[in-house]
């Protein structure tokens, strides 16, 4: 690497300013585009996701109604005041106070117990929803990242394609014009270039289309994002004859039917005649400031005594309440619906895996043959190449296939290259498939952790 020197002189300083500006400039724009790892594209993915930031809204939500159902039976303090503002007149029936304070709380209940129980399920269930929308993210972003690795690869093997049809072009332009070549040969090597500018483009508007994505996804600038190929790690080929285990969208929906359930049945022992018994305190500091109620009571003197105190506990039984029925029977309603949902959720999630399966098998066998259609015509090439160089070793032998003109060469070597891009988008679809199959079996967790070890 050439390092150039820049002096400065001491009495240029609008030089300066100007030329530190281009330096900067030059070097924001050598590290706009550096290789992030996959790794940090899902970390990133899942910290920027609006899908996981409502689900941690959804868990700190959970978690404060558990709290809320729990705090029933702490007792509850509060202060206040009931000073006269103007002179009372007549009997009004309160007790003018300094100061007062009151101490309430639930000591027994069992719809409680059951509500708290719901509440903890429910807090579990966000908790899974929360695991299962950053796998989804995670999967969202490997997929895009993956895919961008492989159109960058494409880029490459196409441009080589166009240097090779662009000397084909040549070649065929200087045989047709001595005569050694009909014209269609060279109309069909411009078709050919044409078609494989056209393959470049697509594959261009494809990778613009996934860096935009990516960067959605991130957060990152627009087209900052280069695939490291390294940092991805090999994909297990799973298969459905595997034992799954259950996914977080699964258990998330069964902890929110169990949470439904609990509802329903808290709600239910409302009507079960059990007692609910509470405890409360007050104590009152009267005054007898802009008022006389102390006359009002049989007392000596006609006087309250300032300092007043009360303590008990409180028993209530519910004996006929027709909306505690209606609230029973839409808690249960509300279980049973979880609960269908639940089993819907479970039967398309194997219909899923069922799917998935039937097409990997598919694209695993497209992916072989497409590798074995590379490795042949990657020989071909070479044989291609011999015979140029050292010739068919059967010149004026009657019989024997005529000596390769210099097209033959590009023209294997685009047949090649496209071999090459054949093999580069079976693998793909069958990653994208096995990735899928990953996470529809429950084992999408296995893939972060060994994806944070790269």
């Amino acid at each position: 690497m050439r390092i150039t020197q820049v002096k400065f002189r001491q009495n240029s300083p609008r030089l300066t300013a100007p030329v530190f500006a281009a330096l900067a400039l030059s070097f924001a724009s050598a590290h706009l585009h550096a290789q992030v790892s996959l790794s940090t594209v899902v970390e990133l993915a899942q910290k920027n996701s609006a899908t996981v930031r409502l689900a941690q809204a959804d868990v700190q939500k959970a978690a404060s109604l558990l709290s809320e159902s729990k705090d029933a039976f702490i007792p509850t303090v509060s202060f206040g005041s009931g000073l006269p503002a103007f002179p009372e007149i007549g009997f009004t029936g309160s007790l003018p106070t300094i100061w007062d304070g009151t101490v309430q709380s639930m000591v027994f209940s069992l719809p409680q117990i059951k509500y708290i129980q719901a509440a903890r399920a429910g807090l579990q269930s966000a908790q899974l929803a929360l695991k299962d929308a950053k796998e989804h993210v995670a999967l969202d972003a490997s997929t895009a990242y993956i895919e961008m690795d492989t159109v960058n690869s494409e880029l490459e093997a196409v441009r080589e394609q166009e240097q090779n049809a662009a000397r084909l072009v040549t070649i065929e332009q200087q045989r047709t014009d001595a005569g050694v070549d009909p014209l269609s040969g060279l109309l069909q090597a411009k078709l050919t270039a044409a078609q494989l500018k056209l393959s470049r483009l697509h594959l261009e508007t494809r990778n613009a289309t996934l860096a935009k994505q990516l960067a959605t996804l991130t957060g990152l600038p627009d087209g900052s994002i280069l695939p490291d190929h390294s940092s991805i790690p090999e994909i297990p080929a799973v298969s459905a004859g595997e034992a799954p285990i259950s996914t977080p969208a699964q258990d998330a929906a069964e902890a929110e039917t169990k949470s439904k359930l609990l509802v329903a049945k808290g709600d239910k022992e409302h009507l079960w005649l059990f007692p609910e018994i509470g405890f409360g305190a007050q104590y009152n500091r009267n005054t007898t400031l802009l008022n006389n109620v102390g006359s009002y009571f049989n007392t000596p003197h006609g006087v309250l005594p300032a300092d007043n105190f009360s303590a008990g506990f409180s028993i209530k039984v519910q004996l006929f309440n027709m909306g505690l029925h209606a609230k029973e029977r839409e808690s249960a309603a509300d279980a049973l619906r979880a609960k269908v949902e639940a089993e819907q959720a479970q039967q398309q999630n194997d219909i899923e895996i069922s799917q998935l399966t039937a097409s990997l098998r598919e694209l695993d066998a497209e992916a072989e043959v497409a590798s074995l259609k590379q490795q042949i015509s990657a020989e071909q090439l070479k044989s291609v190449l011999s015979q140029l160089e050292l010739g068919n070793g059967a010149t004026g032998t009657p019989g024997a296939p005529p000596q390769l003109s210099p097209t033959a060469e590009q023209q294997a070597r685009i047949d090649e290259r496209q071999k090459y891009l054949d093999a580069l988008d079976s693998g793909f679809d069958l990653s994208k498939a096995r990735l899928n199959l990953l996470r529809a079996l429950g084992h999408m967790q296995d893939w972060l952790d060994e994806l944070h070890t790269k």
